[in-house]
């Protein structure tokens, strides 16, 4: 296009007038409107994944406050702090809260934030879809916690096996709140995965060609895909659940043709690279953090990146490994054993990378690198557990034990929850310009490393005792106390690690130290913006010619000209070479994203009462919906 050209950083910095002009002028224009109603109709990613973030963190305190309740009920035997039906709510209550309204969302909260900035765009791609996103999201989580607090929480576990969860055997709601809360969760998963791999394909810096894109974009790139290909599966599989139960369809009625392990392949095909949808992002977390404080690239940048895309591809052949006590052919269960040992490969792979990173490179030993150690620690003992129940002999012994509930969380807490607190850790000063306590840090990691230990490495012993799952009390003469009581001390602190955190976060916010564009030192492009970003990110795209742009050019960036300054406009280059394509009007704010979310809900939450919500919730959606895509604004933004 010859309206984009390059020029060097450096005349920009010499003309101060006209870069402080050309900010005033794209402030203006990018800026969220004011006041509350403003706030609503908000489009920028940062808002966006702010939002995201802060509310999965809040989802993430009410599941563990209900795991901290359960630990109290077992650690001694035959008490009665809940009774059965209870234990059975807040059991399902933490599982769904913790892996549906915080893991996943989490994780692609962080991508909504940082993605668009690492890639050196000034927006997410479709802004208004993903703030419906997030609207989706924060009303499906209310839904389901409303229901709990009046006794209509879900009782089936976070997996519903039918029929266990039909309507013979589970009448009432509490089940079809369990499968419509997934709807909600699915739709908003489905909708950020869209726009992230539009993002990366279509909205990266002029220069930033596929080998030069960081890590952490390539993780949320896979996890993407492997959202738009798992979770139609378990959509698929809660609509028919909720189809049997409210308009008497009979796909998991045996007595009608019907076949209940439909549900188990429908679910586990989502379930498994599920768990790679929450780990892969955090081994993206891993590297950025990595490299930036061993003060070089990431040793084997190609390997790193192939690993994730065969992690994604793998995932999909494992979901059998969680049904083999269902009486399966012996060769189907050898297949579906080998590919759940081979996974381990590229995990294994990335690791000795990020091994081999710390050792040739200089580390400096702060809180988020500390995270990362317990991740190496815990992740490292969670998959030699995890090959250990791929074997067929093992996993017939210890299916539906507490040592599966040991290995899920070893796997998950250290391959996802502890890269994703160093990440608070390393990208707080970004998002809010002040640097968290580093003292208060270290001791937040010690606390977390030692009392999940505690917490959960007592749990492979309770299982190999033969301590079932989901059970809500045991008699004496079994004697499991003395373990239970010393996982529930330690999940106890496990708990006040997580309170450690937020008291550094609330202190940080009010007095914390200032923290400048890039205290890390950090090579990548959200670190060559101020901290916060503004709402325009970049008042000039910059040009990448490196791998780690702000290592390569001593922080001097080329930059594109010719976006404009009178509309919201982004650059759109080419997929490959991230070469300058075109220009793109960006969608301005709009209430229509959060409209179209409240008629969304009340479609999907009066579904489950009566099937006229179908009819009579259409027309509300479509109004939103046509309020959302009316044309408007000059001939230009139409065309």
């Amino acid at each position: 296009m010859s309206d984009i050209a390059r020029e060097p950083a450096r005349d920009l910095r010499d003309n101060k007038l006209e870069q402080s002009e050309l900010a005033a002028l794209l402030l203006e224009i990018w800026r969220t409107p004011s006041g509350w109603l403003g706030s609503l109709t908000s489009v920028d990613h940062k808002v966006v994944g702010k939002r995201y973030i802060l509310t999965a963190f809040a989802f993430l305190v009410l599941g563990g406050l209900l795991a901290v309740l359960m630990r109290l009920q077992l650690a001694g035997a035959e008490r009665k702090l809940l009774s059965p039906d209870l234990y059975n709510q807040v059991f399902t209550m933490h599982g769904s809260t913790m892996m549906f309204l915080f893991a996943v969302p989490v994780m692609e909260a962080f991508a909504v934030y940082f993605v668009p900035l690492m890639v050196g765009t000034r927006n997410i791609a479709f802004p208004r879809l993903n703030a419906f996103s997030y609207w989706t999201f924060l009303f499906g989580g209310c839904f389901l916690w409303i229901a709990f607090l009046f006794n209509v929480g879900p009782d089936v576990g976070w997996f519903a096996y039918v029929p266990l969860s039909s309507l013979q055997y589970n009448p009432g709601k509490r089940a079809d709140v369990w499968a419509q809360m997934i709807t909600f969760t699915e739709v908003a998963a489905l909708a950020v995965a869209v726009e992230i791999v539009v993002t990366v394909f279509k909205q990266r810096a002029v220069g930033m060609t596929l080998d030069r894109i960081p890590v952490f974009v390539w993780a949320m790139l896979v996890t993407s895909f492997l959202v738009l290909f798992a979770m139609p599966s378990i959509v698929v599989a809660s609509t028919s659940l909720i189809l049997d139960r409210l308009v008497n369809t009979h796909f998991y009625d045996t007595a009608s043709g019907g076949n209940v392990l439909l549900w188990q392949h429908l679910f586990w095909f989502f379930g498994h690279p599920e768990v790679y949808i929450i780990f892969i992002p955090g081994t993206g977390m891993v590297s950025m953090i990595i490299a930036t404080f061993a003060g070089r690239p990431v040793v084997g940048y190609v390997i790193i990146v192939l690993s994730l895309i065969a992690t994604g591809f793998l995932s999909f052949g494992l979901w059998v490994h969680h049904m083999f006590t269902t009486g399966l052919p012996q060769l189907g269960a050898s297949m579906f054993t080998a590919s759940s040992m081979l996974i381990a490969v590229p995990s294994g792979l990335q690791i000795f990378c990020w091994l081999a990173t710390l050792w040739d490179g200089r580390p400096v030993y702060r809180t988020p690198l500390l995270f990362v150690l317990g991740f190496f620690a815990i992740f490292v003992l969670g998959g030699l557990s995890g090959v250990m129940v791929a074997s067929v002999p093992i996993d017939m012994q210890v299916h539906d034990t507490y040592f599966v509930v040991a290995h899920f969380h070893y796997v998950l807490i250290g391959g996802a929850v502890f890269p994703l607190v160093g990440a608070v850790y390393y990208w707080f000063p970004k998002i809010t310009g002040r640097m968290l306590s580093e003292r208060l840090g270290r001791w937040n990691f010690w606390l977390a490393f030692i009392s999940f230990n505690v917490a959960f490495f007592p749990m492979h012993i309770l299982g190999l005792m033969g301590m079932p799952r989901r059970v809500y009390t045991y008699t004496p003469e079994m004697g499991w106390d003395h373990l239970n009581l010393l996982s529930s001390a330690g999940g106890a602190a496990f708990a006040a690690s997580f309170a450690l955190l937020i008291a550094n976060v609330v202190l940080s916010l009010r007095s914390g130290a200032l923290a400048g564009d890039n205290p890390w030192g950090a090579s990548t492009l959200e670190w060559a913006t101020s901290s916060p970003p503004p709402p325009y990110n970049f008042s000039r795209i910059p040009v990448v010619t490196h791998r780690d742009p702000l290592w390569a050019g001593g922080g001097n960036l080329p930059v594109v000209a010719g976006l404009s300054v009178e509309r919201r406009e982004v650059l759109l280059s080419s997929i490959a070479d991230a070469e300058p394509h075109t220009r793109e009007a960006s969608p301005e704010p709009s209430i229509w994203p959060l409209l179209t979310a409240i008629a969304t809900t009340i479609f999907f939450v009066g579904s489950i009462f009566t099937p006229w919500s179908v009819v009579w919730g259409t027309p509300p959606i479509a109004i939103a919906l046509i309020g959302w895509f009316w044309p408007t604004g000059s001939k230009e933004d139409e065309e």
